[in-house]
């Protein structure tokens, strides 16, 4: 379908820099740039569409350790250092061999996004998201989450001097209630699920003028933060893809946005094009994506989430679809696994490569041995696994899995006996 880009745009130019319209990922017809995020003609998602320049691998490693060193991909001005925020991103490519001899493979890497300043992968997205909002003039930054969006949202508005609000499922992780209430006073905890406080979210983002609700109304923006995940594991890698990569889902746009990270640095001549295997990892107690995947249907059918993997308990998956087309289109799968996997994924990483992870990232590598049990992915391969945040956030999960190997009297005699010397 040919796409009409409407001339006028509220917002200066330049302000999203590279960005030059909304795309509608269903019918393709653009819109401008701004607060919008479902398409006029068939309601369907809006996502940043660009017009690139050339850009160097040179330009890029000549950037600041964070984020910003690609801004020139993503939806944001030039200026974008000198406007306070949490400066996300760069974080380490661990190579993972303890973890890789455990699980018969031969060549695996940990992205390690906990050591963001929340201490997850969403301080990547809330980053171009809060630029969208200022650019907006938006007087309240906000957000539906299941924690960890929560705790980079309340931190990014601290940061920027904006007024945060912040809405949660009241049954959450208490670490997570604090990490966020920490940074705001304006913590609103709802009876219900995700489901549930997204629904409420938007009800607000129609009533309120001035509200900027990352995961909706600016959402096109926001999203494309994950991208950096992608640039920044085939910088370290030294300009090169992976051949496998493992990717938690729970909306599922960190992998769709992963993929086409990926994609863009293949058209733009920053590494080689090569085929490369997308694998998703879903908690069985909600595995929405995972039960389509593997009935072979395209139709996600919702679920009601029963997990402790909470940040990953999104039980209508807004990119759920997406995430079927990209893991088949590239010979990947989407798998799921039970609680107790994930409690175990949790204690593997963190015995074997020094890596306190949280449910999502205990998912996360639960699947990535599942997926290796059962041939799914190739042991000979070079793979790619992503944790998204610490473990501290989620301390009940493994609290009734570890424990002090003995308690002891202040004596030798009593360490000997233990029969751990």
């Amino acid at each position: 379908m040919s796409a009409v880009v409407i001339e006028k745009s509220p917002v200066r130019e330049g302000a999203f820099g590279n960005a030059i319209a909304l795309a509608c990922r269903e019918c393709g017809h653009q819109v401008e740039l701004g607060p919008h995020y479902a398409c006029p003609e068939c309601f369907g998602p809006l996502e940043i569409a660009y017009r690139f320049p050339q850009v160097t691998r040179e330009e890029i490693e000549a950037g600041p350790r964070n984020i910003w060193r690609y801004k020139a991909l993503l939806p944001v001005p030039d200026d974008i250092e000198q406007s306070p925020n949490t400066e996300p991103g760069f974080t380490r490519l661990l190579r993972a061999d303890n973890l890789a001899a455990e699980l018969g493979l031969t060549n695996l890497w940990v992205k390690d996004d906990s050591t963001n300043p929340t201490n997850s992968f969403k301080d990547r997205v809330v980053a171009c998201a809060l630029s969208a909002a200022r650019e907006f003039g938006s007087k309240v930054f906000a957000c539906p989450s299941t924690g960890n969006l929560a705790n980079a949202v309340a931190a990014a508005g601290a940061r920027a001097g904006i007024k945060t609000v912040v809405f949660i499922p009241s049954n959450l992780e208490q670490p997570k209630q604090v990490n966020s209430a920490v940074f705001t006073d304006s913590l609103v905890a709802v009876n219900g699920n995700y489901d549930d406080v997204n629904k409420l979210a938007s009800e607000i983002a129609g009533e309120e003028d001035g509200w900027a609700f990352v995961n909706v109304n600016v959402r096109p923006y926001y999203a494309e933060g994950s991208k950096t995940l992608g640039y920044e594991i085939a910088e370290q890698l030294g300009w090169r893809l992976p051949d496998q990569i493992v990717i938690p889902v729970a909306s599922g746009s960190q992998l769709t946005k992963v993929h086409k990270a990926f994609q863009e640095l293949i058209k733009l001549g920053l590494v080689e094009d090569k085929p490369y295997r997308v694998f998703g990892a879903q908690a069985a107690g909600c595995s929405p994506v995972s039960v389509a995947y593997k009935a072979g249907v395209d139709a996600i059918r919702p679920v009601k989430p029963d997990t402790i993997a909470k940040s990953l308990a999104i039980g209508n998956p807004a990119d759920g679809i997406y995430v079927l087309d990209i893991c088949r289109e590239t010979g990947g799968a989407v798998e799921d696994v039970t609680d107790e996997e994930v409690r175990a994924g949790i204690v593997l990483l963190a015995r074997t490569e020094g890596i306190f992870t949280e449910t999502a990232g205990g998912t996360t590598v639960a699947v990535l041995k599942k997926l290796a049990e059962t041939g799914q992915l190739d042991p000979e391969l070079e793979t790619v696994v992503i944790n998204t945040g610490h473990g501290l956030k989620t301390l009940d999960a493994v609290a009734g899995q570890v424990a002090p190997a003995a308690t002891i009297d202040p004596s030798y005699a009593a360490f000997a006996a233990t029969g751990l010397a």
